[in-house]
């Protein structure tokens, strides 16, 4: 049985998260602050973490900044209710999965959730395979141990970072539409928009290019999406 941590300051909000994962068969712990929620990373061990981004204490941003310097592979969907684009980006750049925002349907929620547990499953099946080591122009990827390295450097990746450059190094030259990563990354459950896609761009070419303004691996086709190199 999945673990997940449940945070928001709203005592309303948590019994509806809450009740919805019980009966989807999922067991929860809760916190209604940044700190207590940091403690609680640390204490439990959650395999998932839905994180509000208004808190006391400290705001769910700092929270998921914190939780990626230690762990950079627990999926964490954040919680908003501001419908502000810059929110859903800044929550995405501070290392979030995925961001839901209220008033969001349960459906929704554990749509989502399922869609990211099962990846996480794939991903831990994926580990206890014999290595297997993808190499293209100085980086590569080692698929069994989860590691990026560019020129022999180790490189940290989130999960859906790894993941996203595993699908352009698999396929040099391919084009992928921006939909088409979407559905192939994060499945048809996913009711966010393309433009989650070139934040996680912008991370891969702040991470692996030599001048991100200039990029030699993920190359941008106007009008359509990505792809990588040539």
């Amino acid at each position: 049985m999945s673990k997940i941590l449940v945070v928001d300051d709203e005592q309303a909000i948590i019994e509806l998260v809450t009740y919805n994962l019980h009966n989807a068969g999922y067991k929860t712990i809760t916190a209604m602050d940044g700190l207590e929620a940091e403690s609680k990373v640390l204490e439990e061990n959650p395999d998932l973490v839905i994180l509000d981004v208004m808190l006391p204490c400290k705001d769910g941003f700092e929270v998921c900044r914190s939780i990626r310097k230690t762990n950079e592979s627990i999926p964490i969907i954040m919680l908003t209710a501001k419908k502000d684009e810059i929110d859903r980006v800044l929550g995405l750049e501070m290392g979030a999965d995925d961001y839901l925002v209220k008033p969001f349907s349960p459906r929704e929620l554990i749509a989502r959730v399922k869609a990211i547990l099962r990846r996480a499953n794939n991903t831990s099946a994926q580990q206890k395979r014999p290595s297997d080591i993808l190499q293209y122009k100085g980086l590569s990827m080692d698929l069994n141990k989860r590691g990026v390295y560019l020129n022999g450097n180790a490189i940290d990746f989130t999960a859906r970072e790894f993941e996203l450059l595993e699908l352009f190094i698999k396929q040099p030259g391919r084009v992928y539409g921006r939909e088409q990563l979407l559905d192939l990354l994060w499945g048809e459950e996913y009711f966010g928009d393309y433009r989650t896609i070139d934040v996680h761009v912008r991370h891969l070419r702040q991470k692996i290019e030599k001048d991100p303004a200039n990029p030699q691996y993920i190359l941008t086709v106007w009008g359509v999406g990505y792809k990588f190199g040539e």
